[in-house]
């Protein structure tokens, strides 16, 4: 498992600035973001991309926790399906990806997306990879 939350560790991460949690044990992956003025669109709400961005992370961590309980071993994402459910609004946020089938290389994940009021803002379906273990 890991000793708590993944911060600063890919340039995305950092710009964005939410952090990765793989650690609580249940075959999950979080990314959490505090959502505020930097991240909402013109119409004031979290833009889009950056939903895809986060249940993308998080659908990609949830993957790796299969070969790694750090989950830091990486995999690709071959397809990403978005469904945008109800606006984004400042607070925080919490992007949940979980394994729901696949093989040994390849797998199906979905993720959703909630604000801390439970309000579902998004769901995402996708398929993934597992890559080479690339340099650290």
């Amino acid at each position: 498992m890991s000793d708590g939350p993944i911060l600063n560790e890919t340039g995305t991460q950092r710009m964005i600035g939410y952090r990765l949690d793989v650690g609580q044990g249940d075959g999950c992956a979080r990314c959490v973001l505090d959502l505020d003025d930097r991240h909402l669109n013109r119409q004031g709400m979290l833009h889009g991309g950056l939903s895809a961005v986060l249940l993308d992370s998080a659908m990609g961590a949830a993957g790796s926790l299969t070969v790694d309980a750090s989950g830091r071993h990486p995999f690709t994402t071959l397809s990403l399906t978005m469904n945008y459910l109800a606006p984004g609004r400042p607070g925080r946020i919490t992007a949940t990806g979980r394994v729901t089938g696949g093989g040994r290389s390849t797998l199906f994940i979905e993720g959703q997306l909630r604000h801390e009021d439970g309000t579902l803002i998004a769901t995402a379906t996708g398929v993934f990879r597992k890559s080479p273990k690339g340099p650290a």
